[in-house]
């Protein structure tokens, strides 16, 4: 019984070690993106940083978690996770191009800026996740 019940914690761990890697790929590639640093900012307990930076990270992971729980290989997970990738950059650019002071507001620890760019980004990923077809 006990056996049937873990018999795919292989499968588990393999998916879920990769997941963890794919999101720490993006949070530094999405580090890298923004204009200021992400992790110093909430290290000094900036709140619109922690908010912003939280809300990009779930939108990233509700397609990758699709991904996991549809893919047939852990190649759909690399591929579709790049795109995923992709539109949540994407979605930071958009939040940029309607709040151009954003570069300035998160540093500053401007909360409504912060709570949009974390909306938009939970909302892209929802829709992303979503439209994932395969």
């Amino acid at each position: 019984m006990l056996a049937d019940s873990i018999s795919t914690l292989p499968a588990f761990l393999t998916y879920f070690a990769i997941a963890m890697s794919i999101m720490a790929a993006f949070l530094f590639v999405y580090v890298q993106v923004t204009p200021y640093r992400e992790i110093a900012l909430i290290r000094e307990g900036n709140s619109a940083a922690a908010v912003s930076l939280s809300g990009t990270l779930i939108g990233f992971a509700l397609p990758v978690a699709n991904v996991i729980e549809n893919s047939h290989n852990l190649v759909d997970l690399a591929i579709w996770s790049v795109i995923a990738c992709a539109v949540q950059i994407a979605a930071y650019v958009v939040a940029r191009l309607a709040l151009p002071q954003i570069a300035r507001d998160i540093p500053a620890g401007k909360l409504a800026p912060a709570i949009f760019l974390a909306a938009l980004s939970v909302s892209v990923g929802l829709i992303n996740a979503a439209c994932m077809e395969y």
